[in-house]
């Protein structure tokens, strides 16, 4: 006898608490904006300033080391989940050659397949139920994620113009951070493009010690910096031991090397963080694809190529028509010394004010073609404020603002 099929509609909430308790993504406002703006046509083509993602393919000599490894049966099979010796040696080859810090390849690196994937993971590593994660109020949405989906709170730490935007984490109750068990610092920063100095990471390691914090530093665009003043690592602050300390930095190939898809990218940091990290990963990833981690080493070994230099000198060629962009539309914006990203004051509206960076960010869409990021999509300290991400040549960045500075935006 054949069962009659039930018409009832199901009533699972197939969502987990956790995956509710994201807040919806920046970007997807943005993308609704965008097709509606293409859907009108015909008209000027989008330029879009908005997500973070070069545009200039990989340098030949990385891709070329691609194409060899992969010719090998070898790098085909599963890799070792903390990524290849030689990849790690790599890695602590840079991060003595490029900052001065000497590292083991064994006790302090872990290969990640992109950082982000790293510090996504690093909460369930780290992090016991309930506790709180302290993150900067302008920082990568992912801070929050991936407290979040290991049930940790994430709690924000107010940023300003006047401290040039680093947290103010002595402004976060003494309950939040008697009850923290990670925080995050990120520099250069995204959104801002700020910069800090070595004694900021002797402050926010002394904070840490003495609240017994396990410090987190995201050093994603630390290859792009248009001065000679270079960022430095965490780990090269004075007094920081990588034996002592349980802290924790994160390298990334993506930005300073054209490598956002490929997904590579390390840690360096204590051994017990490290092993913590590597034990959360093992049941959940294969690690990354072995011809990407030659390639990777060949990126490393060679961080200083005239490629790399070339790719710098260009992100200076569109900052250069960023900055005269900016000041064309009634804007407000530090030059930032690194990063990719530069980060502006909205100009004023119709009450005398700089605008509300949301209501600017959809004209900007809707009346000249042109997407940003609005300041608020990163938190409450970004109302005003949005982000430019230099990922369009010179001439056509130049192009975005002449557009934007058509608009009266005091109407």
């Amino acid at each position: 006898m054949n069962a009659t099929p039930s018409t009832a509609s199901p009533t699972l909430d197939v969502q987990s608490a956790r995956l509710r308790a994201l807040p919806t993504y920046l970007f997807h406002r943005l993308d609704k904006a965008k097709a509606e703006y293409r859907a009108r046509g015909p008209g000027k083509p989008l330029i879009d300033l908005g997500v973070g993602d070069p545009d200039r393919p990989t340098p030949d000599f990385i891709v070329s080391a691609l194409r060899q490894a992969v010719k090998n049966p070898s790098t085909h099979r599963y890799p070792p989940s903390k990524g290849s010796a030689k990849f790690r040696q790599a890695a602590a080859r840079f991060m003595d050659r490029r900052f001065g810090v000497s590292c083991d390849p064994d006790r302090h690196i872990l290969a990640c397949i992109g950082s982000k994937e790293g510090i996504a993971h690093l909460p369930l590593a780290v992090v016991d139920s309930g506790r709180t994660v302290l993150c900067p109020s302008l920082g990568y949405p992912v801070y929050h994620a991936g407290a979040v989906l290991a049930d940790a709170r994430p709690v924000n730490m107010p940023m300003r113009e006047a401290s040039g935007w680093t947290p103010l984490w002595e402004e976060v109750s003494p309950q939040d951070v008697q009850n923290a068990a990670l925080m995050w610092v990120n520099y250069p920063n995204n959104p801002t493009g700020a910069s800090v100095p070595l004694e900021f990471y002797a402050q926010a390691a002394t904070f840490a010690r003495d609240n017994s914090i396990m410090l987190a530093s995201d050093q994603a665009y630390s290859e792009l910096y248009y001065s000679e003043v270079t960022p430095d690592s965490l780990w090269k602050a004075n007094g920081l031991d990588l034996e002592a300390d349980p802290f924790i930095e994160f390298h990334s190939l993506s930005k300073g090397f054209n490598m956002t898809g490929w997904r590579i990218g390390f840690a360096v940091g204590n051994r017990a963080v490290i092993d913590a990290l590597a034990k959360v990963k093992g049941p959940i990833d294969s690690g990354v694809f072995s011809a990407v981690q030659e390639a990777g080493i060949v990126a490393l070994e060679n961080y200083d190529h005239e490629d790399i230099a070339a790719l710098r000198a260009m992100y200076t060629e569109r900052l250069d028509a960023t900055m005269d962009g900016v000041q064309k539309i009634g804007a407000k914006a530090q030059r930032p010394g690194a990063g990719l990203f530069i980060w502006a004051q909205c100009p004023k509206g119709p009450d005398g004010q700089p605008m509300d960076s949301w209501d600017f960010a959809m004209r900007s869409i809707d009346e000249a073609g042109v997407s940003l990021v609005p300041g608020a999509g990163f938190g409450n300290d970004g109302t005003h404020w949005f982000r430019i991400a230099m990922t369009v040549e010179a001439e056509q960045m130049a192009e975005a603002f002449e557009r934007l500075a058509a608009i009266d935006w005091t109407a």
